[in-house]
């Protein structure tokens, strides 16, 4: 396909502040490709960068969930991808080194000199290393995943969300058939969370939120959460117990945003012997009444989690192929690309009367 010279692009210039600027389109070499892209995911962590929490480089291209089509692949680039131009493919976040231990030990996510797509600023050339553009460099240590391209993009684009979910509650805690779990939090990622637990066949299913995530809890019970908790109205801990009589949980993942008590009822939630998963950021926040004894003397296998890894961006796209599960339910957003910072602030609730759960830019929107 032809390309373009520039490529319209939304850039991080400041705090709070993205500018549309043109990037030149680079020449690439055998080992690299250009990514046209059709759709972007938006979630939480664009939020903590576009309020300079993460203290990413600027000026930059924001955008790590990139779906789109190959528009120009180097030779060798398509031998190891084994794609070409014309195929539709998902970008995983991370860019690893592939030599250091953690590399070599098969925790490439966990490089020691990772790169992340949309933390890299635009002074490093090409620039376009960011979804929120109509291109996107794609860097020779790039994985990149096949999706079948009959899909609309705004589900196809769900690939980073759902593959957070089969990572952070199935994959890390081996979650087994007839698993009590509570998620701890109704955003994608919870709702996510929900659709692989009950893929693979949890028992009981538990949502938490707070009274204005009312929507997002009819949405989990539509993907199989079996109850929910209003935690703003009910003792989310004693409705555990309630629930598993007296038991608690096989395994409790949080991943809500920077509420730090989801952290200590976890451990308080979980039955003896169990795993509790700790995926949400809490701005590097002091957790209060968090009880170490807990930990002790249940035995609870306590993991953090960070990103999302090959298993769980394969087990997600194959999932969404099956259409087993209507998940446009929680798609309730698409964004043209200059709305970029429109879409980060209706995501953070704060456009009166307006609610995202899942939503994504569509740069030819």
């Amino acid at each position: 396909m032809s390309l373009p010279n520039k490529s319209f692009a939304m850039v991080m210039t400041a705090k709070r502040e993205l500018t549309p600027m043109d990037i030149a389109i680079p020449d690439i070499d055998d080992d690299a490709a250009l990514l046209k892209l059709e759709a972007c995911g938006i979630c939480g962590s664009d939020y903590e960068q576009f309020e300079d929490m993460l203290r990413t480089p600027m000026p930059v291209v924001p955008g790590h969930e990139p779906l789109g089509v190959i528009a120009k692949i180097g030779d060798r680039a398509a031998a190891r991808w084994g794609v070409d131009v014309g195929d539709r493919v998902a970008v995983e976040t991370m860019l690893s080194c592939r030599h250091c231990d953690p590399c070599l030990g098969g925790r490439y996510h966990l490089c020691d000199s990772r790169k992340i797509y949309s933390y890299i600023p635009t002074t490093e050339w090409p620039g376009l290393w960011g979804g929120y553009a109509q291109y996107m460099y794609l860097h020779p240590n790039s994985v990149v995943h096949r999706v079948d391209p009959g899909l609309p993009p705004e589900l196809a684009v769900m690939f980073n969300p759902l593959g957070a979910g089969f990572r952070w509650a199935v994959e890390l805690p081996n979650t087994q058939p007839g698993d009590t779990v509570v998620i701890l939090g109704p955003g994608q990622r919870g709702l996510a969370s929900v659709v692989a637990c009950r893929a693979v066949g949890a028992g009981q299913i538990i949502v938490t939120g707070i009274e204005a995530d009312a929507e997002k809890m009819r949405i989990a019970k539509l993907f199989g959460a079996d109850h929910t908790i209003d935690v703003d109205n009910e003792d989310p801990v004693r409705r555990v117990k309630e629930l598993t009589d007296g038991v608690g949980a096989d395994v409790v993942v949080d991943v809500s945003a920077y509420a730090t008590k989801p952290v200590s009822d976890a451990i308080r939630m979980v039955r003896t012997g169990g795993k509790v998963i700790l995926a949400g950021m809490k701005g590097f926040k002091n957790v209060e009444n968090f009880v170490s004894d807990y930990v002790v003397t249940k035995e609870i296998q306590l993991q953090g989690a960070i990103g999302v890894t090959s298993t769980g961006y394969k087990a997600a796209i194959r999932y969404i192929e099956s259409g087993q599960v209507d998940l446009l339910k929680m798609h309730t957003h698409d964004f043209a690309l200059p709305d970029a910072e429109l879409a980060i602030k209706t995501l953070a609730r704060e456009i009166p009367n307006d609610e995202s759960i899942h939503s994504c830019l569509i740069p030819e929107h």
